[in-house]
């Protein structure tokens, strides 16, 4: 699918503000989406949990955290007046669309990204204002942009239905590595310009080749991964990389690894010395 993002399209942002004193903001709509927060009340350590919720329209998409060469990846910032800070926002596994240059990562159903929140300040109630931004596709690509606002009220109960929409998007999150779903040793070929590792896949994945996804530091591009060779569950992958700007050493630099195969998914860090 070719996606163009053009000034033009600018005009259909929406640029809506909404505010509700519940456990959940209104609703910014745009052509082929909304978006809104949903959190709870404060855990006892502070942490709120909250996601937000991207509503998709049939034939409708929105981008992965590292979406491709041209997408725009979901981006939230909180207000520093409010009463949270934002420590990490987390994704489910996307999927692949496109081919070649037109590739990118995404999701072309209703998703949440679960929010990392954490409680700042002495005030009973919790006030979170957030702005946010993040493009939703179909032949061309809509930047969706505003304010998102809502006020936790103290010693209220919480909305059932918002504590399930929030369990179930930290159900879909990718599983930790484990001893049957994991990497095997990552090291990068400079002059190749090359990430190469193993990847053990469950035993469910069968004789199928696995789903990758790679989100690394800003100066940094990674292609399409390549299953380069396979010993049972193991693929060996190879994954080129474009270094832009003036640090182009990859050590110590943390490259995140998404992994969909046989029903599950998986995310681990690549450790490249």
């Amino acid at each position: 699918m070719r996606r163009q993002i053009a000034a033009a399209t600018l005009a259909l942002t929406s640029l809506l503000t909404g505010e509700s004193h519940a456990a959940s903001s209104e609703w910014i709509r745009a052509e082929g989406g909304a978006i809104r927060l949903v959190a709870l009340q404060p855990e006892p350590d502070g942490s709120i949990p909250a996601i937000l919720e991207i509503k998709l329209e049939p034939g409708w998409k929105t981008y992965w955290r590292e979406p491709g060469a041209s997408g725009i990846p979901p981006q939230i910032t909180l207000d520093r007046g409010g009463d949270a800070v934002l420590e990490a926002m987390r994704f489910p596994a996307p999927k692949s669309f496109g081919d070649g240059a037109d590739r990118y990562a995404g999701y072309d159903a209703p998703v949440a990204f679960p929010l990392q929140l954490k409680r700042r300040g002495d005030r009973k109630d919790v006030r979170i204002r957030a702005s946010v931004f993040l493009g939703v596709c179909e032949s061309i690509c809509i930047p969706v942009q505003g304010t998102l606002e809502l006020t936790v009220k103290s010693g209220e109960f919480d909305d059932p239905l918002d504590g399930a929409r929030i369990e179930k998007a930290l159900t879909m999150l990718p599983e930790p590595p484990s001893k049957d779903f994991r990497l095997d040793g990552a090291r990068f070929d400079a002059s190749a310009g090359l990430i190469r590792f193993g990847l053990r896949l469950p035993a469910e994945a069968g004789s199928g080749d696995p789903d990758l996804f790679l989100a690394g530091p800003s100066g940094f591009y990674f292609g399409q991964p390549i299953i380069a060779g396979s010993s049972g569950n193991i693929r060996h992958v190879e994954v080129p990389v474009k270094r832009f700007g003036k640090n182009r050493d990859l050590a110590g630099k943390a490259i995140t690894l998404t992994v969909r195969a046989g029903g599950r998914s998986m995310e681990a860090t690549l450790a490249i010395n």
